[in-house]
């Protein structure tokens, strides 16, 4: 395995790491009641997987071409782990709603989608 896959690979597991964090210590917040965090909680996850996607090929240090490759190595072990713990949502997070994990799902593609267009839109500059 190339070392741009490793580090794709680490920093995806990474990335997995604090989401699960996140949402296992601070879960109860992003999922209130109305619109307005409902909307807030999707700007954000689009703002951070955009800034993802246009700053992948500085993180990993890899040619801008590069740069849809290495994301899809970085989105991949998140894209999965979370469709498990979105499966079993009561049992990574029994403090919230189970009926939340299609909220908690679209939360996560939202994400790594707009992570993979931001790499697709810096590979396409190069």
């Amino acid at each position: 395995m190339t070392s741009v896959a490793l580090r794709s690979l680490i920093l995806g597991f990474g990335i997995t790491a604090a989401i699960f964090a996140l949402f296992h210590f601070a879960g109860p917040w992003f999922f209130l009641d109305g619109r307005r965090p409902f909307q807030l909680n999707f700007t954000a996850g689009a703002a951070l997987g955009l800034g993802l996607g246009l700053m992948i090929a500085r993180i990993l240090q890899v040619p801008r071409k590069a740069a849809v490759p290495a994301m899809g190595l970085t989105a991949v072990p998140g894209m999965l782990i979370m469709a498990a713990v979105g499966s079993h949502f009561a049992v990574f997070f029994p403090r919230l709603d189970p009926a939340l994990d299609k909220v908690f799902g679209s939360l996560m593609l939202w994400f790594y989608g707009f992570s993979l267009a931001g790499a697709l839109w810096v590979a396409r500059r190069a």
